[in-house]
């Protein structure tokens, strides 16, 4: 059965970092594009970041460019997303996505309805 788990989420003042891990079990991430996406309260969840299958291509959104960098380890089954210079408005639910996919990644599929699978999420505060 094909699980995604989140975990690294947490709460840091603005500036601070965290790093997000995002554990695949069930599936091989060699065949899969990947994606981080984010809800804050009252809004639509949102695609931050996403990788292809084979780690070659990288999307990441405007709002977080320069500042998240995501990868994954097709040898551990995990991705990740480090998440630097952290603002305020980056507080949300970060969810982390799968989708079998050998295509690369761009803004016109890191987005909530490309992606069929779903893990828990994990909660990232940024105090101000």
């Amino acid at each position: 059965q094909l699980q995604l788990v989140e975990s690294g989420g947490g709460l840091v003042q603005s500036g601070g970092s965290l790093r997000l891990s995002c554990a695949a079990s069930g599936f091989t991430l060699d065949y899969y594009a990947m994606g981080w996406f984010r809800q804050a309260p009252g809004k639509e969840r949102e695609g931050v970041s996403c990788i292809s299958s084979s780690g070659g291509s990288r999307f990441y959104a405007d709002s977080v460019k320069g500042r998240f960098t995501i990868s994954k380890d097709n040898a551990k089954n995990t991705m990740y997303l480090q998440m630097n210079s952290l603002k305020p408005e980056d507080t949300a639910i970060y969810y982390c996505a799968a989708e079998i996919r050998s295509t690369g990644v761009s803004s016109k599929n890191c987005r909530v309805d490309e992606y069929a699978y779903w893990g828990q999420g994990t909660q990232v505060t940024v105090s101000s």
